[in-house]
């Protein structure tokens, strides 16, 4: 039994990660459940045994909050309070570099005005908010409520630069 519910457990890692790299590419509007498990490489009865599409896109959605808040929670415990913004931007950078995809699924899904979607988008940047504010406010940062807004508005426009393929837009003056 515990070999089924891994060998489960693994479809469902699969399935969520091909849909993220299909909506990213496609735009979730346009994707199909059908390229989602083509792209598994699974039939797609076996998609909708687990998932419909709004959940599939919820669920791909908490993937990509638990990395940054996983990634954000590590530089908390290696950083020095003189480096932990600096290791924040470095954490999102590597995210934005390595796990592309999740990033262009979050913009996307900023526009999706769907409850369950709209909800999966609020808590996950409340969590990130109330993460960074938490740790400005624990290494004695000034301004810390000003300093988290600063720091969300700069990885909100690396997005934007990101997706637009714009690196201009990330040069400080």
């Amino acid at each position: 039994m515990a070999k089924v519910n891994q060998a489960s457990a693994s479809r469902r890692t699969d399935i969520v990660s091909a849909a993220i790299e299909v909506f990213a590419e496609i735009g979730y509007f346009r994707a199909t459940t059908a390229q989602v498990a083509e792209r598994a490489a699974i039939s797609q009865p076996y998609v909708y045994r687990f998932f419909t599409k709004e959940s599939l896109l919820v669920e791909a959605l908490e993937v990509s909050w638990q990395r940054i808040m996983q990634a954000f929670q590590r530089v908390i415990e290696t950083s020095s309070s003189e480096l932990l913004e600096i290791g924040f931007i470095r954490a999102y950078e590597e995210i934005m570099q390595s796990h592309r995809s999740e990033i262009l699924l979050q913009m996307q899904a900023q526009t999706i005005a769907d409850p369950p979607v709209r909800d999966v988008m609020q808590q996950g940047m409340n969590e990130v908010k109330q993460l960074v504010l938490h740790a400005f406010e624990e290494a004695g940062i000034e301004n810390a409520a000003d300093r988290t807004s600063d720091f969300l508005a700069r990885g909100l426009l690396c997005n934007v630069s990101m997706a637009l393929d714009m690196p201009d837009l990330m040069v400080k003056r």
